[in-house]
């Protein structure tokens, strides 16, 4: 593999679990580099192509949200807060900053492994299957504008509202680019599970909470939206847009 690119960059300021976690994730084949602060972290995002983050919120004298909060300005990896930190706050505040999962320490190093796995898996299928829509489903410049303010770049994955970049998760872009390629026609519950998630067993709400995300991004209104509407039972329309 390219030296500049690894599955599974690990940012712990405790240099020996940091050392500890990336030696067994590449003994299974899962290339993974690791740093032990905030400064660091910038620095290897700088020159490495990264597909998911392992984050501690405890960085010395600086915080993994804060982390999160920048990364999130330019990247769309997943992801994965690690922490000894159980309160639920900790919890909420790094799932709407932009983390994708919380895993508290102390993990046994196979299941994080699994789960690593099966998030790379579903990540990389997801950008495999925008690759190949955005042949076929959006404007020749990749640029979609929702409104007269709010643009999609799908060559980069960014959402602006005129010139500020508006923070986007990797699962937030792919169910909004899935409802703009198919807008104008309801889309099911189901099919979003299916297709956006990869599994139809997923509690229904996990959709609400991404609509609801998304809504709060690009509507005027979330609260009475305009560009993706709920049909009650059914699932949700996404209106066209002025591409």
């Amino acid at each position: 593999m390219d030296s500049t690119h690894y599955k599974v960059l690990m940012i712990d300021d405790d240099e020996m679990i940091a050392q500890a976690t990336a030696e067994y994730f590449n003994m299974f084949g899962i290339s993974t580099a690791y740093v032990t602060s905030y400064d660091d972290a910038c620095a290897f995002l700088d020159t490495h192509i990264i597909s998911l983050l392992l984050l501690d919120i405890n960085l010395g004298d600086r915080s993994g949200f804060d982390l999160c909060r920048k990364i999130r300005e330019n990247y769309d990896m997943p992801i994965l807060f690690i922490s000894a930190r159980t309160s639920d706050d900790d919890v909420l505040i790094a799932l709407n900053i932009g983390g994708d999962d919380y895993i508290k320490k102390p993990y046994t190093l196979s299941v994080l492994l699994a789960k690593v796995k099966a998030i790379l898996t579903r990540y990389e299928k997801a950008r495999a299957g925008i690759q190949y829509e955005k042949r076929t489903a959006v404007p020749p410049d990749g640029i979609v504008r929702l409104t007269d303010r709010i643009s999609l770049d799908t060559n980069t994955h960014k959402l602006t509202d005129g010139d500020t970049p508006v923070s986007l998760k990797a699962m937030e872009y792919k169910l909004l680019y899935y409802l703009l390629t198919n807008a104008g026609r309801v889309v099911t519950k189901d099919e979003l599970l299916k297709n956006v998630w990869d599994d139809e067993y997923l509690c229904e709400g996990t959709i609400a909470v991404h609509i609801r995300h998304l809504r709060e991004k690009i509507e005027s209104d979330p609260k009475a939206p305009a560009l993706i509407k709920t049909i009650w039972g059914v699932g949700y329309i996404m209106e066209e847009p002025g591409i």
